[in-house]
């Protein structure tokens, strides 16, 4: 299992969308998520978090359909604790 499958499968949307979403646009990251775990984004989930994040000022519009760091931006545990590298 490589590591973008593991962190898929193990950690929740939210926090999977906190980091990712900084790397890929949104439809990649749709790809992404359902090539590994589609039941995780099966009836909205992910467009709801993306407006949650937003919302609550995790993320922010950023260029080319990339988000940004919003001002409430903070990583996820998983990224801070590095647990899959």
């Amino acid at each position: 299992m490589n590591t973008i499958e593991q962190i898929i499968k193990n950690e929740p949307l939210e926090e999977i969308v906190t980091v990712f979403a900084l790397l890929k646009a949104p439809p990649h990251l749709d790809m992404m998520i359902r090539r590994h775990n589609i039941k995780l984004i099966q009836h909205g989930e992910l467009e709801r978090t993306y407006t949650k994040l937003f919302k609550t000022g995790v993320l922010a519009n950023g260029k080319k359909g990339l988000c940004i760091k919003g001002p409430n931006w903070k990583a996820p545990k998983f990224f801070l604790e590095k647990r899959y590298t």
